[in-house]
């Protein structure tokens, strides 16, 4: 069985006092969310706060976004190695606001997931479609473009290491969510698209939900069979909305 992944994208947000206390709310509940592993993405300049906030914790540190680059002068660019050194576990890679906001293409989303894991991060793939792509029926041939670019440089071997969400670009900061029927569909299209290459590792593979995600919405979504957990916005930056959407995950393997 698959262990739920429930992972906060704190996005632009945060200060060192409010976090402070988002943190020990988090780490104080996360004792009664079994079964269920949690990671905290916060922006990069709070990396190290988060890190001595959750050192004593089984929570784990990612990252929003990284570098495709090693070193050199990127000037405001973050390494898979500076967030290695600063024990980072994961790291996402293409969400949907660093493709439509920033311009990352599929090419560059390839390259950043391949430097994640030459630095042991898991990286967490974020794929999606736009409202016009759904409304076109263009959603699986989006999904399908956007996971093939990374699976044809990097391989479905890599994906043993990694997480794909599966985030609705209609559904992201609008209030509205997929309906579960809506986002199972999607996610076992992804894990049947893997499975084309390798059954074991779809069966194993984490395929998280994301797109305005509430406690309200939660349990249903995750009660599906393919959705592993959750990429939770803007209810991760309120420690009782995400300890919520954790407790629907670990009520799922019940």
């Amino acid at each position: 069985m698959r262990t739920p992944l429930v992972a906060a994208n704190w996005k632009m947000n945060g200060s060192r006092q409010f976090n402070q206390a988002l943190l020990a709310g988090v780490v104080a509940g996360a004792r009664q969310c079994a079964d269920v592993e949690l990671a905290i993405c916060p922006p990069h300049v709070y990396i190290e706060q988060a890190r001595a906030a959750l050192a004593s914790t089984d929570i784990g540190l990612g990252a929003q976004n990284l570098s495709e680059h090693d070193d050199g002068a990127f000037t405001g660019e973050v390494s898979a190695r500076m967030l290695s050194d600063m024990e980072c576990r994961y790291v996402l890679v293409g969400h949907s606001e660093r493709r439509t906001l920033f311009g990352e293409t599929d090419e560059m989303v390839s390259a950043k997931f391949r430097q994640s894991q030459m630095y042991a991060l898991q990286p967490v793939l974020c794929v999606g479609e736009t409202l016009e792509d759904r409304d076109a029926g263009r959603t699986e041939e989006v999904i399908a473009a956007q996971l093939d670019a990374v699976l044809g440089v990097a391989g479905v071997f890599t994906l043993t290491a990694a997480v794909i969400a599966y985030e609705p670009v209609w559904a992201i900061g609008t209030g509205h969510s997929a309906s579960p029927e809506q986002a199972q569909a999607v996610h076992a299209f992804i894990r049947e698209r893997v499975a084309r290459q390798d059954g074991t590792i779809a069966r194993r593979l984490r395929i998280i939900y994301g797109g305005s995600v509430k406690p309200d919405s939660a349990a249903e979504l995750f009660a599906m069979e393919d959705i592993d957990g959750g990429l939770i916005g803007g209810a991760s930056l309120k420690a009782d909305d995400f300890l919520a959407i954790a407790r629907a995950a670990s009520a799922t393997r019940t």
